[in-house]
């Protein structure tokens, strides 16, 4: 029956005008999978997997990948069959449904005596072992049925003084994972036929294991120490990742036990969606992410067209560089015939930047579509219209990028396309910071926890492909999740109260959908928004220690680090004075154009209420720094950019920071001061930088 399912399935993918490679490898996954032929472990026993899943889910290809890596066969019952057992079953009972479909199934394998069944849960497990090893441990237990344990009685706490005392380890059945001969097992799922589709499955296996009699009948006892099933809830601190072996292995500590089947039960599934960042066999220290090959696309040789993609642009708030970010929108590596552009800008701030952009691209694209700040259009709902333009116009992909998301390399969306992720995210960290567009972990209400390896991702001394709890600023969607026939699967940016990224990500999580995040190139970078003030003439400007990177591209001459080189020769015009190149034409019209809006220059007397002593012994037509609120801007200018310099120039002499009680910038016309008499001063070193050009706006 199911290979029946998906044979056709296979005939629908074949209608459809892209190639899809997933959609086929998933399919022989399945296939393979579901040979009857069982593994055989020595002359005397079979080993058998069994699973229920009704829906294709991530966390369900997740299962089959384990399953391949470790060459067990099974069968998978219920697949498109619509689920009875009860909704969100991670925190309420549920899941007679899975005990219903298991008794047919397993009628037809009763009389087999050497057959060994292993059922597992089917979203949230990974095989970690072959079924030799498998039956071996089994063998150990001398028992007819194992079941998995955990530290709960779950879901009636009342039956927690019924269970058997056991000297050490957990106490309690988990549902999730046992294993047992296929006579046994029958009769456990025998035991009360009259349970329901929306019964509770484990409170079903517990009363089974406390009935005394019937326990001691058919010999079933409970893998306390997680020898094979390690049920992750309640022992995620007991559970090691170790690197010692080619591939990173599964250590409880707590036991000392090497587990051989991983659950993620109840809250504990964002736990083994990291581990599995690692195993089985997903990465190691070698080759890194040697799973990112799996299942990828090659975008000349697997495409038979260039995918249609919609670009979806959100400015949400006041930020800084967003004419690089447009530039960079702009000069994306991709077919721009095959793109429509979708933009919400809620910011009256960048309505100038938004027509700029629009006016030297919007030919270039099929389709553009602006939402602006008179609308009133709020985030959620603005991000759902994005999602739901891609729906309409039956998009391959949907690329989200928000205004501080700025995407650096050029082929970063076919990257992203090859890839081939349901929701993918290209890395992006503030320069110089930790911070960074995805989440390792959670906290228990769902904010932002670190994970142990974050910083490794982070800081690229782990490279892959990392299913997160959490992205943000920038990703990648495949239309097929858009246009998901379970709606509650499709991309939503509402959920309860929270922000929209929160809730795009919450409900995925939900869905057992699974997203991730690549470093596995330098895709960009991101800015810091946070604090971005627009009451100035040129707000980057004060961006300088926020915003280094982007400040430094803008504003710093492109030749500045060559006077910083060893053996190089520094230009003097004269004695003891030094010419470097250091700021950009930019910077300087841009200062020029704060002092020229403030206007209030000195009137170049020696009378200056300015000063403590408010006498000028050598006056001038001046603006101060602090006058435009640029001073400890300018202090952080001299001591990053100007002291590397001088200490280059003026070998020994060091300070830092610089100290420098004067800063300012002065205007010479010939109808009020066309020059500077000669004069001394008490700088140990002056900085002078001429904001205009030299043998064109003035000699000297």
């Amino acid at each position: 029956m199911n290979q029946v399912i998906f044979l056709k399935q296979l005939a629908k993918q074949r209608q459809v005008r892209r190639v899809n490679m997933e959609g086929l490898k998933f399919l022989l996954a399945l296939l393979a999978f579901l040979q009857i032929d069982v593994a055989i472990s020595d002359d005397s026993k079979e080993l058998l997997v069994i699973t229920v899943a009704t829906n294709e889910t991530d966390g369900f290809k997740r299962y089959l990948r384990s399953a391949k890596l470790h060459n067990l066969n099974g069968k998978v019952v219920g697949m498109g069959e619509a689920w009875k057992g009860g909704d969100d079953m991670a925190n309420n009972p549920g899941g007679g449904h899975k005990i219903n479909l298991l008794r047919e199934e397993v009628k037809n394998y009763k009389d087999k005596e050497n057959l060994v069944l292993l059922f597992t849960d089917a979203y949230d497990v990974v095989f970690l072992a072959e079924p030799e090893e498998i039956l071996q441990k089994f063998a150990k237990f001398e028992a007819n049925v194992v079941f998995g344990a955990e530290p709960f009685c779950w879901p009636d706490q009342s039956l927690k003084d019924s269970y058997p005392k056991v000297e050490s380890g957990k106490r309690f059945l988990n549902s999730g994972g046992f294993i047992g001969y296929a006579k046994d097992i029958y009769e456990i799922l025998n035991y009360d036929q009259t349970v329901q589709d929306g019964d509770d499955d484990q409170l079903y296996y517990t009363k089974v294991y406390l009935d005394e009699e019937f326990r001691s009948s058919h010999k079933i006892k409970l893998d306390t120490k997680s020898e094979i099933f390690q049920n992750l809830n309640g022992a995620t601190t007991e559970v090691e990742l170790e690197f010692g072996q080619v591939y990173p292995q599964i250590v409880n500590t707590m036991y000392d036990t090497r587990p051989l089947i991983l659950h993620g039960n109840g809250p504990s599934k964002r736990v083994l969606n990291s581990l599995t960042n690692y195993i089985p066999k997903a990465w190691n220290t070698d080759d890194h992410c040697t799973s990112c090959w799996e299942d990828t696309l090659d975008f000349e040789q697997d495409l038979t067209e260039t995918p249609y993609v919609v670009l979806g642009l959100f400015i949400e708030k006041p930020t800084p560089f967003l004419e690089e970010w447009f530039n960079k929108i702009s000069q994306l590596d991709y077919d721009k015939s095959k793109m429509t552009v979708f933009i919400h800008n809620a910011i009256e701030y960048h309505e100038e930047d938004v027509d700029n952009f629009l006016e030297e691209h919007k030919s270039d694209y099929l389709e553009v579509d602006v939402i602006g700040p008179k609308e009133n259009v709020k985030e959620w709902h603005a991000r759902n219209k994005g999602v739901t333009k891609c729906r309409d116009l039956k998009c391959d992909y949907y690329f989200s990028i928000d205004s501080d998301a700025h995407i650096d390399y050029t082929g970063s969306l076919k990257l992203l396309i090859e890839q081939n992720r349901n929701v993918i995210a290209p890395f992006l960290n503030r320069p110089f910071k930790a911070w960074s567009n995805f989440w390792g972990a959670l906290t228990a209400d769902g904010y932002y926890a670190r994970s142990s390896d974050y910083m490794e991702i982070v800081q690229k001394n782990r490279i892959g492909v990392w299913n997160v709890p959490f992205i943000s600023g920038a990703y990648l969607i495949k239309g097929e999740l858009i246009r998901h026939p379970n709606e509650k699967s499709r991309p939503n940016f509402v959920h309860k109260l929270l922000d929209a990224d929160m809730a795009f990500c919450a409900n995925l999580r939900e869905a057992d959908v699974f997203f991730h995040v690549s470093n596995r190139a330098n895709f960009g970078h991101l800015v810091d928004a946070d604090d971005f003030k627009t009451n100035h003439v040129s707000n980057e400007l004060w961006e300088i220690s926020r915003n280094r990177w982007d400040w430094e591209q803008r504003y710093i001459h492109e030749n500045y680090s060559q006077s910083l080189q060893e053996n190089a020769t520094l230009k003097t015009p004269c004695p003891d004075v030094f010419w470097f190149p250091i700021v950009t034409e930019r910077f300087a019209d841009e200062l020029v154009a704060e002092m020229e809006n403030l206007g209030t220059w000195s009137d170049g007397t020696n009378n200056d209420p300015r000063l403590n002593g408010g006498y000028e012994n050598v006056p001038t037509r001046d603006i101060h720094m602090n006058q435009v609120g640029y001073e400890s801007e300018w202090l952080h200018f001299l001591d990053k950019y100007v002291r590397p310099l001088q200490e280059k120039a003026f070998t020994g002499y060091f300070h830092n920071p610089p100290r420098a009680i004067m800063n300012f910038v002065v205007r010479y016309r010939p109808d009020e001061q066309p020059n500077l008499r000669p004069h001394h001063d008490s700088s140990t070193y002056t900085i002078n930088i001429a904001l205009n050009h030299a043998g064109k706006d003035y000699e000297g």
